[in-house]
């Protein structure tokens, strides 16, 4: 079994990277952004994609080419499942592994305790599984599955 851990840079990708006992555990690769931020990724396979920014100018055409970078890497990698904690250039990569009929985890951002993000509205309607890690969304997801912090 090959995991895709997908994550934006920053905070979500300190999230995606607390799973490394799951990294250890199935192998796979990390798909994040290309930034000067940098994470280890504890020596797994990383793939970095354009970072996006929702307010820019180039959005979309930047949008585009995450799609384009994102079937690549799928198609390369061919993860039969995709962990994601957001952001906005983690978008493509979920929704190939929808099409390709593989299986989505979204864990919904630590930071929103009492309201959402525009990725998680999203994901929320195609992830086979969509983990909350505070009780109060489950106001916003009701079918969510609480798994608490991450941290």
């Amino acid at each position: 079994m090959k995991i895709c851990f997908a994550a934006s840079s920053g905070g979500h990708l300190e999230q995606i990277m607390m799973l490394s006992p799951l990294m250890e555990k199935y192998g796979g690769f990390v798909l994040t952004e290309k930034t000067s931020y940098e994470n280890n990724t504890n020596n797994h396979n990383r793939y970095r994609v354009l970072q996006v920014n929702r307010r820019e100018l180039l959005f979309l055409v930047k949008m585009i080419l995450i799609f384009i970078q994102s079937l690549y890497i799928f198609i390369k990698e061919k993860p039969d499942i995709v962990i994601s904690t957001g952001a906005l250039a983690t978008i493509p990569i979920c929704l190939y592994a929808k099409i390709f009929k593989k299986k989505l985890i979204f864990i919904e951002s630590f930071s929103k305790i009492n309201s959402t993000t525009i990725t998680g509205r999203l994901m929320y309607k195609f992830a086979d599984l969509f983990i909350i890690q505070w009780e109060e969304l489950r106001e916003f997801y009701p079918k969510s599955t609480y798994g608490g912090g991450i941290y």
